[in-house]
């Protein structure tokens, strides 16, 4: 590889790990107690998902994880991150918990503590229970409180093993791609749903953050956001306008508030909606954190588009720019921009880079091993990048790839393939691929030789 990961840049007790979310991976969604999602229903709707593919059984990982956590040795991670599935633990969105939804993540947590594997758990991955959307949704305030005794309820039964904590992950997607763009459940299409949405996540999350707080006094809590490094099209005083705002759209609107900045006014403007503010929200909102968490895939080129929905921008392709089986540019160095964005601009105190990955065709060969060195070659050079991040002062202290299995990839199904393991959705067979042994050897090298050399 001519990109060297200098692993001397990164602590010693960096964690190293991989990320998965329930809906994309567990199955068993009628078992057990467990209520339908959001996810359920958009997923079974027809013509929402390619391929009409749905979660139903997806890795089989409720009844597979023992064999899963033993893949997780084999790659030698010291951490994963996992997502509860809040109709799982309390199918009637709130009210009485599932006692055996909490045992399934009783056992799994015990599990991965017995294999050497820190547990970092995310609260919300975007399965609302579809009682509460029936109810109104996150556009309503009693979501929020809905999330927070939720919130509570996990906390309080996993805490005493469960140190590390996220709120939310992406809600970007959650309100921009699930009620403004339509193309992720509950597939709204109402920019005034889809702002009072955003409010109402970012609100659950602090009220969420206080309450695992009280559960947990020494959790180490943070909130995970997909960001993206914004370049104009051209040099135009429109195009650079339109970067500003979507900038605004993708990063500014989920970081501003939660460090006490309110939310930007340039972008209420551009909305036009108004917040459904109440006293001590912003306060609420902006309730202290331990980390930040960056997911990042890729970078967004924008141009001027004035009759498009807000942020009234579209995306422009680059020319001569890889992509990948997403179509999705490949740019390692947009992720130390953002690392380092992060620290000085919002003066981060740590950072996790809690999902970044790629996505390609992959084949099993007849010997059944599975190459995929384009993969490879994007793990190692966003590795590179993350590293040179950390040696220009980027408080970087872990690194959870994108993902430990094939699952199922919300409205894309099952074609787009961004495990570092292979997964045979018919016999659920799993294979470790080309770039799942590479991690393994960087994971190794930075253990055995102490940061000393480059990988």
């Amino acid at each position: 590889m001519s990109d060297a990961i200098d692993l001397a840049a990164l602590p010693h007790d960096f964690l190293w790990g991989t990320a998965t979310s329930a809906y994309q991976i567990e199955g068993a969604v009628a078992e057990d107690g467990r209520s339908p999602s959001i996810w359920d229903t958009f997923s079974h709707t027809p013509g929402k998902i390619d391929g009409d593919d749905n979660g139903d059984i997806a890795c089989d990982h409720y009844h597979r994880w023992r064999e899963d956590i033993g893949l997780m040795g084999q790659l030698g991670l010291n951490a994963y991150r996992l997502s509860v599935a809040w109709p799982r633990v309390l199918p009637g969105g709130d009210g009485t918990p599932n006692p055996k939804g909490l045992a399934f993540y009783d056992e799994l947590i015990d599990a991965l503590l017995a294999a050497g594997i820190t547990p970092s758990v995310t609260l919300y991955h975007w399965d609302l229970p579809q009682i509460l959307q029936d109810r109104g949704g996150w556009p309503e305030r009693d979501t929020a409180e809905h999330f927070a005794a939720y919130a509570a309820l996990v906390a309080a039964r996993l805490g005493d093993r469960v140190t590390h904590w996220t709120t939310l992950n992406e809600p970007l997607c959650s309100a921009w791609i699930g009620h403004l763009e339509g193309k992720m459940a509950p597939g709204l299409t109402d920019l005034t749903a889809a702002v009072r949405t955003s409010y109402h996540l970012l609100l659950g999350h602090g009220l969420a953050t206080q309450a695992i707080r009280a559960a947990v006094p020494h959790a180490e809590i943070g909130i995970v956001n997909n960001l993206s490094t914004v370049y104009a099209a051209t040099e135009s005083p429109a195009d650079q306008a339109a970067a500003r705002r979507h900038d605004g759209h993708v990063n500014r609107w989920w970081l501003d508030p939660v460090h006490g900045r309110g939310f930007p006014a340039d972008m209420r403007e551009v909305y036009g909606v108004e917040l459904p503010e109440k006293p001590g929200d912003l306060e609420t909102i902006a309730a202290p954190l331990d980390w930040l968490g960056l997911n990042y895939y890729m970078p967004a080129t924008v141009a001027d588009d004035p009759r498009g929905p807000a942020p009234y921008t579209r995306e422009v392709r680059r020319l001569g720019v890889p992509r990948t089986h997403m179509d999705w540019e490949i740019d390692s160095g947009a992720i130390e921009t953002l690392l380092l964005r992060l620290t000085d601009e919002y003066g981060a105190r740590r950072l996790y880079v809690t999902e970044n990955g790629s996505a390609y065709p992959d084949v099993v060969r007849p010997d059944g091993t599975v190459d995929d060195p384009e993969r490879q070659a994007y793990l190692v050079s966003h590795l590179a990048a993350c590293a040179s991040a950390a040696r220009k002062g980027a408080p970087l202290a872990g690194y959870f790839a994108w993902s430990l299995l094939d699952n199922f990839e919300w409205a894309y199904g099952y074609d787009k393939r961004f495990g570092l393991v292979h997964v045979d959705y018919r016999t659920q067979t799993r294979r470790i691929k080309g770039s799942g042994h590479r991690y393994a050897d960087i994971v190794r090298a930075h253990r055995e030789r102490g940061g000393r050399e480059a990988a």
